[in-house]
């Protein structure tokens, strides 16, 4: 009896374990596509005494086949900021996973103004709005020595994030 019982419990576990990992999943469309996404970006960092500068950014990357998540291969940052034209990716690429319909992370991010902005990748919260197709942070964003204080981008072909 004490054994049905243990797996039972077992077997419980297990699938709240499944549905929980299923509840966190979601996934980014159009599916193996590959994108680019221009916008704005404003980074405070030593280079600039800690004020932030405004700069447009264009990032590129694919969306993985299964939609899971999306593969950030490439930017350019450009601007009447003489800073703009400064920054180096470092780590590529950055991995794009949304969490839910509205949230998700990008992981592997650092970079480089003059010298490196953290000795190490970091992982940086974003918010995702299907309506506007627009992906930004939903407060600064610490990458070591450097913040990432507003960004504002919008995938092309437009992106679609279902839970």
């Amino acid at each position: 009896m004490q054994s049905i019982k243990t797996l039972v419990s077992v077997a419980s576990f297990a699938i709240c374990l499944g549905a929980a990992s299923m509840a966190n999943a979601a996934t980014i469309a159009p599916a193996g596509a590959s994108f680019s996404a221009p916008g704005t970006i404003s980074v405070s960092s030593p280079a600039s005494f800690g004020i932030p500068v405004n700069c447009n950014i264009n990032f590129t990357g694919t969306v993985a086949a299964n939609g899971s998540n999306a593969s950030i291969t490439g930017a350019t940052v450009s601007g009447s900021n003489s800073l703009c034209g400064v920054p180096v990716l470092l780590n590529l690429p950055w991995t794009l996973t949304a969490s839910s319909a509205t949230a998700g992370t990008v992981t592997g991010v650092n970079f480089k103004i003059l010298s490196n902005c953290s000795s190490t990748p970091v992982t940086i919260n974003a918010t995702w709005n299907n309506a506007t197709n627009t992906l930004s942070i939903p407060s600064a964003q610490s990458v070591g020595s450097c913040k990432i204080t507003a960004l504002s981008v919008k995938p092309n072909p437009a992106f679609t994030v279902t839970p």
